[in-house]
């Protein structure tokens, strides 16, 4: 099995929230050896080489993203994004919560390379452990000189400051996301102006996932080749993928880019005894289904994207013949619909209509033309809003209605019989 141990390795093996230990395995030593002897142009440079994706649901190329800031000298800022809400998707606070000082290095990595002195990671308020564990794992660099003025004698200042949010979903996107750190309400922006030239507090900033600034750690150590060596042309490298649903083993598991989809259900032990596969989604609550015929598809952005469905943030969700894909479909719309923050009409609306007519299926109420809503409505909702969660609504929603219409057909009421 292509499982591998890049950014896992070493949990549960010692507290690697501990400094100590961080350090023994070679923890700060790239952090060290960036400020005393590369220039941020040359991380950036690591960065773009290898090939590094955002690993948040975008897969934008980290190095051409930190490349958009204006060459100024106002102040910039870096934010690491750990309002992970994704449905399906757990790696991120396993990273903070397992470790966080891996977390932190690469905070610091990246901060360096775009030329800030201050980065903020904002992490979502239900995960109460992995912001106590990042908090003392930053206390614990600052009191070993990794963060605070004058950095190894170099003249570099970085400030860190963790801040925890408080549980909305749509502040993992990454303008609302600025909005809430910024105190306000926590809703998208309007783009452009795009966070590299008008983002926290009105200056530039960058804002990456917990995974894709931990890679930039092993990336410096073991080079932007080895990261390149690994994955597919397009999509390289690792990735940790959170598998769940009805397999034996679900869990996090770390894989080369580009490993077969078959693969990641066999990793995380198969389907249940006796049970047979009905759809998988491969890119969390956000993304539309593929089917057992689909299951030799790669795991890469560009192979799902082709397939009509996307990667996303990395979580796969696994659904086998016990399903009810009428209540599935229920409850993710629902989510979606309480978790609208309300700004855009279409996202506002839309998601509460189809939430209402499902909930009619689900108690066997549905009416003749309910179906053509669901596809209507859904339809009508996507590419309108300001952010994507509006979009979100209608992927799983969509695929699921055209694979399995009898689950659907079968929950509408019998008209009464007529005289």
């Amino acid at each position: 099995m292509p499982v591998v141990k890049v950014l896992t390795e070493g949990i549960g093996e010692g507290d690697l929230r501990s400094i100590d230990v961080y350090r023994r395995r070679g923890g700060y030593e790239q952090w060290q050896r960036a400020v005393k002897k590369l220039k941020p142009a040359d991380i950036l440079e690591y960065a773009d080489k290898s090939g590094l994706r955002g690993r948040g649901g975008a897969g934008f190329p980290t190095g051409k993203k930190w490349s958009f800031l204006p060459a100024n000298d106002r102040p910039r800022y870096l934010v690491c994004n750990s309002d992970e809400a994704e449905p399906g998707t757990f790696k991120d606070h396993m990273l903070i919560e397992n470790t966080p000082h891996l977390v932190l290095e690469g905070m610091l990595l990246g901060t360096y390379a775009i030329g800030s002195h201050h980065a903020f990671i904002y992490i979502r308020g239900e995960f109460k452990e992995g912001y106590r564990t990042m908090t003392q794992a930053l206390e614990q660099a600052r009191a070993a000189g990794f963060v605070g003025k004058n950095l190894f004698g170099s003249g570099y200042d970085l400030e860190v400051t963790v801040h925890r949010g408080a549980g909305a979903y749509i502040c993992g996107e990454e303008t609302a996301l600025l909005n809430s750190l910024e105190g306000k309400r926590g809703e998208p922006r309007l783009k452009p102006p795009f966070p590299a030239v008008e983002g926290l507090y009105g200056m530039p900033t960058v804002v990456n996932n917990v995974e894709t600034l931990a890679y930039l750690v092993p990336i410096l150590s073991r080079g932007w080749e080895w990261f390149a060596a690994a994955g597919t042309e397009k999509t390289k490298g690792y990735k940790i993928v959170s598998i769940s649903g009805h397999v034996q083993r679900p869990g996090n598991y770390e894989v080369p880019m580009g490993t077969l989809m078959r693969e990641l259900i066999e990793i995380a032990g198969g389907l249940r005894p006796g049970r047979t596969l009905k759809a998988v989604q491969p890119g969390g609550g956000s993304s539309a289904c593929i089917f057992e015929e689909q299951l030799d598809l790669p795991y890469d952005y560009e192979s799902l994207a082709k397939a009509g469905s996307m990667l996303g943030s990395g979580a796969v969700v696994v659904f086998d013949d016990t399903t009810d894909f009428v209540k599935a479909a229920y409850n993710l719309v629902r989510f979606f619909a309480h978790e609208s923050c309300g700004q855009c009409t279409p996202c506002r609306e839309g998601g509460h209509w189809l939430e209402r007519v499902l909930e009619r299926f689900v108690e066997g109420r549905g009416l003749r033309g309910d179906l053509e809503m669901l596809h209507r409505v859904s339809a009508s909702i996507t590419g309108l809003n300001l952010c994507p969660l509006g979009d979100s609504i209608e992927p799983f929603l969509k695929s699921v209605l055209l694979r399995f219409p009898d689950a659907f057909e079968s929950r509408i009421m019998k008209e009464p019989a007529t005289a």
